[in-house]
């Protein structure tokens, strides 16, 4: 049992938000079908990211 206060969808869906506010992206809850294919693989982008840049800092510290 985790002891976070967001679950890991809440979790994940704040680190989306958070990674389209970095590129620019106005990405908003609910219905974002009004963005190009551009911008939501921008958010893609950054997520993976900065998801790798965690893991490798993740990896050399052991």
């Amino acid at each position: 049992m985790s002891n976070s206060k967001y679950s890991k969808s809440e979790a994940m869906n704040r680190f989306k938000m958070e990674c389209a506010s970095e590129v620019g992206v106005d990405l908003k809850q609910g219905y974002n079908g009004d963005l190009t294919s551009r911008q939501n693989g921008s958010v893609g982008g950054q997520m993976t990211k900065k998801l790798v840049e965690a893991q490798m800092k993740a990896m050399a510290g052991k």
